[in-house]
């Protein structure tokens, strides 16, 4: 789904009162206005970047951030640059390396949750909230091997994962993965259902409106399953490009997020050709349909 640039332009008028919103409002947002925090998944390297094109924050990996397969020397150097970053890292992805399997013949479900109590703990040093949990390579079901065992596995390994982010206070955040990248939970509507079955404040459920629009999914997953909603991703449709490239109107599912009242974070996952330049970009064309609906 696409908007042409006049279309686009005409969202950004204030319904009824024929105020059009500028660049510059639309990019830093207003004090409890609707997706207020908006942030990108990238390097901590990046953050001058980020606070240049006005972002909130900055959403890191856990292999590439925290470490949790390196000793207390590597991750202190990780720390050494948060310091010098003027964002927060309140969320972190790529959580479970593609090496550790999370379901198959031979599940590493003890190797798992060791490395994710190292991974949470130093997550609740750095003050991180949520853990996106898509790890396509450690929950693809191997060829030949039945679905609903897979389903069982994964259910059981997240069950088990629950209490420990809760001990560090973090949330768990499921992400479920178009099929092209992944071959179990492929939709908001499958996650929802897992995070049911786990049945943990803790364990919780993402929206990746880029995997939804790959996938065809409906806003209304996101109604559906609004009580379990805590983090957003999104991209566009094509090349999982940078909002805005070629105007994907994302304006349903944004409606669909402020029907259920979600208050949470809104961070850019997608393939960038020049961050640098695209970044303030990107930030103004989500503003702009987020203050049209």
């Amino acid at each position: 789904m696409t908007i042409s640039r006049r279309s686009f332009i005409k969202s950004s008028i204030f319904a009824g009162t024929g105020i059009i919103i500028s660049p510059a409002f639309a990019c830093k947002g207003s004090p409890g206005s609707f997706l207020k925090e908006i942030g990108i998944c990238t390097n901590i390297s990046n953050w001058k970047i980020l606070e240049t094109g006005g972002y909130s924050y900055l959403e890191e990996s856990v292999q590439g951030f925290l470490v949790p397969l390196e000793d207390e020397s590597v991750f202190n150097e990780k720390l050494a640059l948060l310091k010098q970053s003027a964002l927060p890292v309140p969320a972190l992805n790529s959580f479970i390396p593609g090496k550790l399997k999370s379901v198959g013949p031979e599940p590493m479900h003890e190797e798992i949750l060791k490395y994710a109590e190292t991974a949470f703990r130093r997550a609740q040093i750095v003050g991180v909230k949520h853990i996106v949990f898509g790890s396509s390579g450690s929950r693809k079901v191997p060829e030949g091997f039945a679905r609903e065992v897979a389903l069982e596995q994964f259910t059981d390994l997240c069950g088990k994962l629950a209490p420990i982010a809760e001990k560090y206070d973090v949330t768990i955040v499921l992400e479920p993965l178009n099929k092209g990248e992944c071959n179990l939970l492929n939709s908001v509507a499958d996650g929802g259902k897992i995070v049911k079955n786990v049945n943990h404040k803790n364990f919780r459920l993402l929206a990746d409106i880029y995997h939804m629009l790959r996938e065809n999914e409906s806003p209304a997953s996101i109604i559906e399953n609004g009580d379990l909603i805590k983090h957003v991703h999104i991209a566009e449709n094509k090349e999982r490009a940078a909002p805005g490239t070629y105007n994907d109107d994302f304006r349903p599912y944004f409606r669909a997020l402020k029907e259920i009242d979600y208050k949470g974070q809104l961070s850019i996952e997608c393939n960038w050709k020049k961050m640098e330049e695209q970044a303030s970009p990107a930030l103004q064309a989500l503003r702009i349909q987020i203050n049209s609906i």
